[in-house]
């Protein structure tokens, strides 16, 4: 089994902002593989969906970004996955608008949520998405900026990432992040 989460805040005042870019992803996922996030706990929404034949989790963590290590735990307890088999979806504003990279392991680069996993595993040492959603001109101006609502046009952009990133998934069920990964390293 893989699990999939796709990190952001819940509520309806977060719905379309830069830092719930992971939520977005899996709904789009959700759309074009023919689920929805019917079952939820106190920790996420989830759902299952077969992709060539293996078992893959879904989540959408709902005690907010900076506990979404709690959600990712419960889960990956409950059903014994292993770090290497989940997947985090996530906004980095390292990243350039519209970019798009694969990672596997490493630091949290001040995103709230990958520490909150981090520390929730006791490892750095699983697959993520990064989607980058840049920076504000001015650092005070950060919280606003991650929290602030994506363009009509900046939505069709990831959207068109999000499609190309389709293949990308099913590869990662069937054939886990090291072998599919170096198959999309143009995103």
């Amino acid at each position: 089994m893989k699990l999939i989460a796709g990190l952001g805040n819940k509520g309806e005042e977060y719905r379309g902002t830069r830092h719930n870019i992971g939520f977005m992803f899996t709904d789009f996922l959700a759309s074009k593989l023919g689920f929805s996030f019917t079952e939820k706990n106190k920790y996420a929404a989830y759902a299952t969906k077969s992709i060539r034949g293996v078992s893959v989790l879904f989540i959408k963590p709902l005690t907010y970004m900076n506990l979404s290590g709690e959600a990712v735990k419960f889960f990956a307890e409950k059903h014994k996955i292993s770090p290497e088999d989940i997947l985090i979806c996530h906004d980095d504003m390292d990243l350039p608008l519209y970019s798009v990279r694969l990672k596997n392991g490493g630091g949290d680069g001040g995103h709230n949520g990958i520490k909150s996993i981090t520390e929730k595993l006791g490892t750095d040492k699983y697959p993520r998405i990064r989607f980058g959603v840049g920076r504000p001109e001015h650092k005070s101006k950060t919280v606003d900026y991650v929290l602030g609502p994506f363009t009509d046009e900046e939505k069709k952009e990831f959207e068109k990432k999000f499609d190309n990133l389709q293949d990308f998934i099913h590869n990662y069920a069937s054939l886990g992040y090291e072998k599919s990964a170096g198959r999309f390293k143009d995103l």
